[in-house]
């Protein structure tokens, strides 16, 4: 083979490589870009990891009996009060969510749906978290032992519907709620309530009534609805003690 035949032949293999190498950058800078956007696009639009396991209410108005426990106490709970599907597995919780209405303590229903969703001001849906409680204080060690120290006037003064109100200091974590105290000295219902503001459109009010040693059940209604707080109290006591007659009755 003569030496410009080899001239040739390399020649033709620069104006190859010459040829490739400029389509070859573009796609690369293409492909870079491409997978910029992507990854930019999954930071801010993709679900985080606690959103995936994060599980949301599910109300139901089949009215399955679910058998649960928590920390020894059983209960036979109908499902339309239980909030999240996996609880209506049934077996052992650490917390059992349930929602229900003021006044009739009914179990989710499909009929009356825009009830259970409302988050009217006057809303009459009413929440219950049943929990494990490791602190164990009753209501009147718990007013005394945490709520009198950050009060501005321990003696409280005279509040609406038979309660007695108490105002937090404004240095303090409940600066944005008041204090309801009913009921007696040693069985004493405590009620702290969110006040009205423009962040808080719709207040409500939770109380934390103990069930047994280690247990608790909050309950939590809107502070429109303070007017029947003895009658909700009342309500929830005697729905909560179903549960557990019905664990009983099924035995």
């Amino acid at each position: 083979m003569s030496l410009s035949t080899r001239t040739d032949q390399g020649q033709e293999f620069d104006d190859t490589v010459r040829q490739r190498s400029g389509w070859l950058i573009p796609i690369g800078v293409f492909s870079i870009t491409a997978l910029l956007s992507v990854m930019v696009l999954l930071f801010y639009l993709a679900p985080t990891p606690a959103s995936l396991i994060e599980e949301h209410p599910a109300p139901t108005s089949r009215a399955d009996p679910v058998a649960l426990s928590i920390n020894g106490i059983k209960m036979t709970i109908p499902a339309n009060y239980i909030l999240y599907k996996s609880a209506r597995q049934g077996g052992g919780r650490n917390e059992i969510r349930l929602i229900t209405t003021f006044p009739e303590f009914r179990g989710f229903s499909d009929w009356d749906s825009q009830s259970f969703s409302s988050n009217a001001a006057d809303s009459p849906v009413v929440y219950l978290l049943i929990r494990v409680e490791p602190l164990n204080l009753s209501e009147a060690e718990r007013l005394k032992r945490i709520y009198m120290n950050f009060v501005t006037k321990p003696a409280g003064t005279p509040g609406p519907y038979g309660l007695t109100e108490y105002a937090f200091r404004d240095d303090s974590g409940y600066h944005n709620e008041d204090l309801f105290v009913g009921g007696t000295i040693d069985a004493p219902i405590v009620l702290h309530c969110d006040r009205l503001s423009q962040q808080v459109r719709s207040p409500s009010c939770l109380r934390e009534m103990p069930l047994k040693r280690g247990v608790v059940v909050d309950y939590r209604f809107k502070r429109a609805r303070l007017a029947d707080w003895r009658e909700i109290a009342d309500g929830v006591s005697t729905l909560v003690q179903s549960f557990r007659t019905h664990a009983h009755e099924s035995r």
